[in-house]
């Protein structure tokens, strides 16, 4: 490198050291919510090597961050916000196109921003008390959501869409399985994959998660997930499961170690290998498995179902009452709340990105932002003495949006303004209603009419009609 080119870097490398400076000082609730040591570490662990220039990798992930937290997340608006930034802090305004920005996202490595999105979620894991269910051991829900993506041959590809679909009608699908926090609500770790296809299945995606497992942990899942194999690889880790019994699986309470009113204590045996396992694997596994199936009856009305068939590996009847069980499952519907939040109300559900990369990017993203408002739930719950999921995820959101632009014209005020905005958090209460009935539809009717055929042969049916 010669001296000019050098001297060139040094003097960029000094601007865009002191313009970070000034983002890190003017963001009001980042700068705490996720310390800039903490992105650099993860930097260092990853082993990330940029030139010092304006969108470098701590820059590219505030810019992507604000983007997908904002009603607009179009790429023009999250640099128009950046520009915003830098006039602010006295620099140039730049380039106000979003090509250098886009390159930069491109540049950034998934995994990096997939380790951001995993510690947040951990981190906040461990500041939260648990729930005080089953013992006040930790409670992770198992949850799984389709994900639509544009139509691009890049995400056909990798994604496809449904069979039933005709060509250039359906949209790539993508399917997400998470690991959700029951105390907290914070994702803690997630797996995807093709929406159709072998091995692409909710089972098959969560036994790529089981090692964000940790000891002594219970997992809360639906009926899908209650298999012998399920069971058997979640007790090799010491986990503990708690689930709705398959419908196909017949329960006779006459037989097994009798604990009381619909409450035994059966024995499972191994089912042939599946395809999808190894014969090692399979001669590990135990012969036989000591699970405990309960069923409990539903008198309120509102339900579908009448009786609750549970199985569980907590198997102590005095430590684990059958009431406490069906009520920890009930609990696991705030992962469906969780994850609605996180696909209509931070506008998961319908991606933005044109490449499968960029798509896991984004998703990821996506999650690092969500956990990133938990944790100030969890700060807002914690000083005004109430539990985490007594608050509203919107009305956080809403007021962490309102509140960014705050820090811009009152740098020296930081401290007042971050306290209130924990007050203004823990203002927005969710009621507790957990019986409430509200019929699955909405009201309003659609505008226009849905597209029953490929685009251009509509276009082409428009010109010939004219």
């Amino acid at each position: 490198m010669d001296q000019y080119t050098q001297g060139r870097l040094v003097s960029q490398g000094r601007r865009v050291r002191r313009y970070q400076k000034t983002v890190e000082q003017q963001d009001l609730c980042f700068g705490r919510l996720l310390p800039e040591e903490q992105g650099k570490a993860a930097l260092e662990r990853h082993q990330v090597r940029y030139r010092e220039r304006l969108y470098t990798p701590l820059v590219t992930i505030w810019t992507f961050r604000h983007q997908v937290l904002s009603a607009d997340q179009s790429c023009r608006a999250a640099v128009a916000r950046l520009l915003a930034f830098r006039c602010v802090g006295g620099e140039d305004p730049g380039n106000p196109k979003t090509d250098p920005y886009c390159k930069a996202r491109e540049r950034l490595p998934e995994k990096l921003v997939a380790d951001l999105a995993r510690d947040s979620g951990a981190q906040l894991q461990r500041q939260v008390a648990p729930t005080g269910l089953l013992g006040g051991r930790p409670i992770q829900i198992a949850a799984g959501t389709p994900v639509s993506l544009p139509d691009t041959p890049e995400n056909q590809k990798a994604y496809p869409q449904q069979r039933a679909q005709k060509p250039g009608l359906g949209f790539p699908l993508l399917r997400l399985v998470g690991l959700i926090g029951l105390s907290c609500g914070a994702v803690l770790d997630v797996a995807m994959g093709p929406y159709r296809g072998k091995q692409t299945g909710e089972t098959a995606l969560l036994r790529q998660l089981l090692g964000s497992l940790r000891t002594g942990d219970i997992l809360l899942a639906d009926a899908l997930f209650s298999n012998y194999w399920m069971i058997a690889l979640l007790l090799e880790r010491r986990v503990d499961f708690l689930g709705r019994l398959e419908g196909t699986r017949r329960v006779d309470f006459r037989r097994g170690q009798r604990l009381g009113r619909y409450d035994h204590i059966v024995s499972w045996s191994k089912p042939q290998r599946p395809s999808w396992m190894s014969r090692k694997l399979y001669r590990s596994l135990p012969d036989t498995l000591r699970v405990r199936e309960v069923c409990v009856e539903v008198s309120q009305k509102g339900f579908r179902c009448r009786r609750l068939r549970l199985v569980t590996t907590l198997l102590d009847p005095q430590v684990y009452p059958r009431e406490e069980l069906a009520t920890a499952f009930r609990c696991r519907w705030h992962a469906e709340l969780d994850l609605r939040s996180i696909r209509h109300v931070m506008q998961m559900d319908v991606l933005r990105c044109k490449t499968p990369a960029m798509v896991r990017k984004e998703i990821w993203m996506h999650l690092l932002a969500y956990n990133l408002v938990r944790k100030l739930m969890a700060q807002a719950a914690a000083a005004a003495g109430v539990c985490p999921r007594d608050l509203s995820f919107k009305g956080t959101l809403q007021t962490l949006v309102a509140f960014a632009a705050a820090g811009w014209a009152c740098p020296e005020r930081r401290n007042e303004l971050y306290a209130a905005v924990l007050r203004a958090v823990a203002t927005h209460r969710v009621n507790n209603r957990p019986d409430r009935v509200e019929p699955r539809a909405v009201k309003r009717r659609k505008k226009q009419g849905y597209l029953n055929e490929p685009r251009p042969l509509a276009k082409a049916r428009l010109l010939n009609t004219t």
